[in-house]
């Protein structure tokens, strides 16, 4: 590989075979070296061969500034979600090496940041929260800066966005949105979630996507009628629940619900109602 463009010791730009950028990291890389010297393959620890020009242009800016340290940390943290999470948008390299590297620059100058969707994400994205502060102690260990578990929710949206492929301010919309709907479902039907069960990370997923949908004005066509018909018919509690988040969301978001967007939330809610306590009201 021939070094097309030093961004410092550690980093570098190479053109691949297909005439496409890629940034190769390793430390003391570049030393000595110039533009169009060959590259030492002992030296290189990892290869970024994004498949988006803009990323590259990005990443390369990004770590032409951001110690490698840092860099090498993240793409730990990056590589456990993915044998946890599978796939993840490629500009999780970016977006999360980032927001820890602007982290741990603010709590080394005693300035955290409060989290005001914690509770919500520790709830509604149990696997990401536990990889967020998976993150704080691999951060604490490679680097000696504890973050406080603030940082761990916003790792954990971090790595929602990188499964949805959004941005930041549509997760937390997306978060909110579901919060309300399983606020929406627990008083109407009076009941407590058992949030071990299979159905309630279900109805969770479920919503995850349906906020998404909603909030992108994505509408799920109308197929089925007799469908329809039958599980408003077997399922009269979780139709008529699911109705009311139709009337909520159009008076809060102004998008109305199709038959079947509340027919799939109606099962989901049938499922989740079936495994909740009633509340005791005693």
């Amino acid at each position: 590989m021939k070094i097309a463009k030093i961004l410092n010791n550690n980093v570098v730009v190479v053109v691949n075979d297909q005439q496409r950028e890629q940034v190769v990291m390793g430390r003391g890389l570049a030393f000595m070296k110039k533009t169009g010297d060959e590259l030492d393959d002992s030296k290189i620890e990892k290869i970024f061969a994004l498949q988006n020009d803009e990323l590259v242009a990005h990443l390369t800016e990004l770590l032409s500034h951001i110690p490698m340290e840092v860099m090498t940390t993240c793409d730990q943290i990056i590589s456990l979600a993915r044998t946890r999470l599978g796939k993840l948008q490629e500009n999780l390299y970016i977006a999360l090496t980032d927001h820890c590297n602007f982290a741990i620059e603010r709590q080394k100058k005693g300035v955290p940041i409060s989290n005001a969707l914690l509770w919500e994400t520790r709830r509604l994205y149990p696997k990401e929260y536990a990889l967020g502060v998976e993150a704080l102690d691999i951060i604490d260990t490679r680097l000696g800066v504890r973050l406080p578990v603030d940082e761990a929710g916003f790792i954990a949206l971090h790595l929602v966005n990188a499964q949805l492929n959004g941005e930041m301010p549509e997760v937390a919309r997306i978060t909110r949105v579901m919060q309300e709907i399983l606020n929406l479902v627990k008083y109407q039907l009076r009941l407590e979630y058992d949030e071990e069960s299979l159905s309630y990370q279900r109805f969770v997923t479920h919503l995850k996507f349906f906020a998404q949908r909603m909030l992108n004005r994505t509408v799920v066509a109308d197929d089925d009628m007799t469908l329809h018909v039958a599980v408003k018919e077997n399922y009269p509690q979780a139709w008529q629940c699911a109705e009311k988040i139709g009337d909520y969301l159009a008076a809060q978001y102004q998008r109305g619900l199709t038959t079947e967007e509340i027919m799939y939330l109606s099962i989901n809610i049938e499922r989740v109602r079936k495994e909740s306590k009633p509340q005791d009201h005693a």
